[in-house]
């Protein structure tokens, strides 16, 4: 996907991690899997209070763009129906201060060093965290500059039918955070909703950096992060980083509501 807007268009096996969860989000303690590549979960990412007021004020769904590319689902972002979404923020105070948050460049520094602490070094250096003289040198070395930013996207998908079909994630992105936004006791698991990690059946289609949608004959499904409120599902895009919400099995009526965090160049 293409990059959107940065900060400047504001419209105002296991490991654990700890460090400072500064921010509305609070990334201070995420548990993590390795194989067959980094993913990991967050438990209570935003304070209980805060969490319940943002799910009652999620965006309706009217002004949402539908799209249906790789599988069902609705958008709002910079890039889908932009008037809607700062028109939202705008005027909705606490979706604005963690649109702010995430747009910063201490979050992204936030979320490498969550990782870096667990082991997860991506060898990314952030904006104006390089010096001067490290950015000139890779300039002349013609080494690979990293402009890391932050795409705040709202997403939903009906829980009758709604999926997303197995693939990596394009190649500029880096980290995609996940957040559930579900009241406790509105979601049904039997619904499904999960974030399932896969691997392809034949080992050909192992190798796929460059993002090469499979079907869901194609995989087998080796994990599930499920779909529960208040939590964040944190993953690293790679050559072998596949990934899919199967088709759901519930009502119509219910929505599964996301907020989506992507970290790219």
């Amino acid at each position: 996907m293409p990059n959107e807007a940065t900060q400047a268009n504001s419209p105002t096996g296991t490991g654990s991690s700890r460090c400072n969860g500064a921010g509305l989000l609070r990334l201070d303690l995420a548990h993590f899997e390795y194989d067959p590549y980094p993913i990991g979960m967050i438990s209570q990412v935003f304070e209980p209070s805060l969490y319940e007021h943002l799910v009652e004020t999620f965006p309706p769904i009217e002004i949402f763009r539908f799209m249906q590319t790789h599988g069902d689902k609705w958008s709002l972002s910079e890039l889908n129906h932009p008037d809607h979404y700062h028109r939202f923020l705008r005027a909705n105070d606490d979706w604005r201060r963690v649109y702010d948050q995430v747009k910063s460049n201490s979050f992204i520094a936030q979320v490498l060093h969550v990782l870096a602490q667990s082991k997860i070094e991506l060898g990314l250096n952030h904006g104006s965290h390089t010096s001067t003289l490290r950015r000139l040198r890779d300039k002349l070395l013609h080494r690979t500059s990293h402009n890391l930013k932050a795409r705040f996207e709202f997403s939903m998908m009906s829980a009758a039918g709604g999926h997303i079909l197995p693939h990596t994630d394009s190649p500029q992105k880096h980290i995609t955070l996940v957040l559930s936004m579900t009241r406790p006791g509105e979601w049904n698991p039997a619904w499904g909703g999960g974030t399932d990690r896969m691997r392809p059946l034949d080992p050909s289609n192992n190798f796929n950096f460059v993002n090469r949608y499979l079907g869901f004959d194609q995989v087998e499904t080796i994990g599930t992060m499920p779909y529960n409120p208040n939590q964040c599902v944190i993953f690293i895009k790679t050559f072998n980083s596949l990934h899919a919400v199967k088709p759901m099995r519930g009502p119509a009526t219910a929505m599964r509501r996301t907020l989506t965090i992507n970290i790219e160049s």
